[in-house]
């Protein structure tokens, strides 16, 4: 089985928010497959899942603990569900990369993500992510209220492309692995960075 986690934060005041890409990623691939969205066993605390589709089975999951606590939901579903590390993808906003790119990696630090933190702080730092770039905004603006802002009206109009790629990036873990996500999207960044 593969494991496919959002970060985000609950409740209607952050729905629409940078912080949430994550939840924005499970859902669309969510509304794919035509999947609802349950509460997971009493062993896993307060996460939403999604289960499962494809000839290998997927789960995707939405912790409720909020960003800070997501460590707790990640240890506790690879326990209940007896998924490795390899298996499990987060995928979290990202302040350093600018809006609309993705970066992927089999590995890695927390960097400034607090919920990323939380998860390394569980989970060691042997896990695939996948990061969606959500820019820094204004230097002069507090990155936590950055974080927790809706999105600008011109990213607003391109938030559908960027979340659908994050979601293909997603799927294409769960059917053919990090290495392969990271060849094809990390490559496409580059280059369009580069034009």
């Amino acid at each position: 089985m593969k494991l496919i986690v959002g970060l985000g934060n609950p409740g209607r005041e952050y729905r629409d928010t940078r912080h949430n890409a994550g939840f924005m990623v499970m859902d669309e691939i969510a509304r794919r497959h035509d999947l609802m969205w349950a509460m997971a066993p009493g062993q896993v605390p307060d996460t939403f899942v999604a289960k499962k589709y494809g000839p290998q089975p997927v789960l995707l999951a939405k912790p409720l603990t909020y960003m800070n606590l997501s460590g707790d939901a990640a240890a506790a579903l690879l326990r209940y569900y007896d998924v490795g590390a390899a298996d499990l993808l987060i995928v979290v906003d990202d302040i350093d990369l600018p809006f609309g790119r993705l970066r992927a990696r089999p590995s890695g630090s927390a960097g400034t993500h607090n919920g990323l933190r939380s998860v390394v702080g569980r989970l060691g730092t042997e896990f695939p992510r996948l990061r969606v770039g959500v820019g820094r905004g204004d230097a002069r603006r507090e990155l936590a209220d950055h974080v927790l802002s809706k999105f600008e009206p011109a990213e607003r109009e391109q938030l559908e492309s960027v979340i659908t790629r994050a979601a293909d990036a997603a799927e294409m873990f769960a059917a053919e692995g990090i290495v392969k996500v990271m060849n094809t999207y990390n490559a496409d960044d580059a280059e369009s960075a580069d034009n």
